[in-house]
């Protein structure tokens, strides 16, 4: 029987010398889903990556990613995962066709390479060195070596980091697609918009632990979505967290017009700001761990 999780994770943790950077957390990613694993640098997110994609070992807990330990997947596993990393340096003189021609050896089953260029909208750049092309258009060679051996989970870590806002949207389009061809996606990203525009669910992660996990527009539970009504008056700004906006603001109204009347209803970046807190202080980061 295929499970319906791609990852369960459960008491995961990571020691560095004493300092513990994961915490004990628990997750899970289901089949065919988008998940987005969302917190500042430091917090733990690149450790926890990294575990899963079985690049580092864990101090504790117990870790399954396509029904396998990391700590001991082998090459067949391996090739069930697609990994596209922030930065890959991919800058050599072969062209876009020739580079994934070479790794698609690697594979089993891998997709038509011609398919995948195409996928990632590089068939007029098929046959230019990779050193020619823009930094969006190297991103995009990035995902296609990524999907080329057809993984069933494929992890993206700041997928369009320099990407101007139009190559992105189109970036958006690619990931949609795949994911609607049954692909598993674990997204990182600093751009809360793209977590919601592709993520199914999402987690994030501060000091750490996972301070909330649930679907992308619910995370932080409702209390954390209770509109703010801020008023000025007599001088003196004023703020309150209500159920019923509707209602304070006739009142307010009804004891005289108020100044720079505003309802604001808490964004994903509101309610992340304040789960995350300060933890961009956290005294050990990620990077020197490696």
């Amino acid at each position: 029987m295929i499970s319906e999780n791609v990852v369960e994770v459960r008491g995961l943790r990571k020691t560095y010398k004493g300092l513990e950077a994961v915490r004990g957390i628990d997750f899970d990613i289901r089949r065919g889903e988008t998940f987005a694993l969302l917190g500042p640098n430091g917090a733990g997110k690149s450790t926890t990556i990294e575990i899963l994609e079985g690049y580092r070992d864990r101090t504790g807990g117990e870790v399954s990613v396509l029904g396998a330990d990391p700590q001991h997947g082998g090459l067949a596993w391996k090739a069930r995962l697609g990994i596209v990393l922030q930065s890959t340096g991919e800058s050599g003189t072969a062209t876009v066709r020739e580079q994934l021609r070479h790794f698609a050896g690697y594979y089993p089953d891998p997709r038509d390479v011609d398919e995948v260029i195409a996928a990632v909208g590089l068939t007029e750049k098929a046959g230019t060195r990779i050193s020619k092309l823009s930094g969006g258009q190297k991103r995009r060679v990035d995902v296609a070596l990524g999907i080329i051996g057809r993984p069933e989970l494929l992890f993206l870590d700041e997928p369009t980091t320099g990407f101007d806002p139009e190559a992105r949207r189109q970036f958006w389009g690619l990931i949609r697609a795949l994911r609607d061809e049954g692909t598993s996606i674990l997204l990182t990203t600093h751009y809360l918009d793209e977590a919601q525009q592709l993520a199914d669910r999402g987690g994030i992660i501060a000091h750490g632990e996972l301070v909330a996990m649930g679907p992308i527009d619910e995370l932080g539970g409702a209390d954390a979505r209770v509109p703010i009504v801020r008023w000025i008056r007599d001088g003196v700004l004023h703020e309150e967290r209500t159920r019923e906006p509707g209602a304070l603001v006739a009142r307010l109204a009804a004891a005289g017009e108020p100044e720079r009347l505003e309802v604001i209803r808490p964004s994903l970046e509101d309610i992340y700001l304040d789960l995350v807190g300060e933890t961009d202080a956290i005294p050990m980061n990620e990077g020197s761990a490696r």
